[in-house]
């Protein structure tokens, strides 16, 4: 998120770049608490899903496009990782809700709630930026 909000041009972008990133820090706190509260440590395996999702949004940093352009790629690169957060905290969500974990559901649904906002942001954002850089592409 650093490098996006540096890459960005469109104020609202930076702005929902900036937002999400605090969120995120609020994010990893509410985990700490849940690995907490079940008694099990965070520390596992790397996700592979995500670190391609990661290495590809580096990838588009590295190149050379429009400013419009660029905070479209870069909008639908943050999509992508959103996405894969929302079915993995729905998909923990749901697992804390059946195994009657109440106070994790509301951690994992307060997390949960927070991705979808995002997402919807850089919906609203994009509708405008995919405008203005299908013309400078053209």
């Amino acid at each position: 998120l650093p490098k996006m909000i540096k890459a960005a041009t469109a104020d609202d972008l930076k702005d929902a770049f900036e937002n999400h990133f605090h969120e995120t820090e609020n994010q990893v706190t509410r985990l700490e608490k849940i690995s907490k509260i079940i008694g099990v440590s965070f520390t596992g395996k790397k996700c592979k899903a995500m670190a391609g999702l990661i290495e590809e949004s580096k990838e588009i940093l590295d190149e050379d496009m429009d400013d419009a352009v660029m905070d479209v790629a870069l909008i639908t690169a943050a999509q992508k990782v959103e996405h894969y957060e929302i079915a993995s905290y729905g998909c923990a969500r749901t697992y804390a809700k059946l195994l009657e974990m109440y106070d994790v559901e509301e951690l994992l649904q307060q997390t949960l709630d927070e991705e979808g906002n995002a997402n919807d942001t850089l919906t609203k954002i994009s509708e405008n930026l995919n405008i203005e850089a299908l013309q400078e592409a053209v």
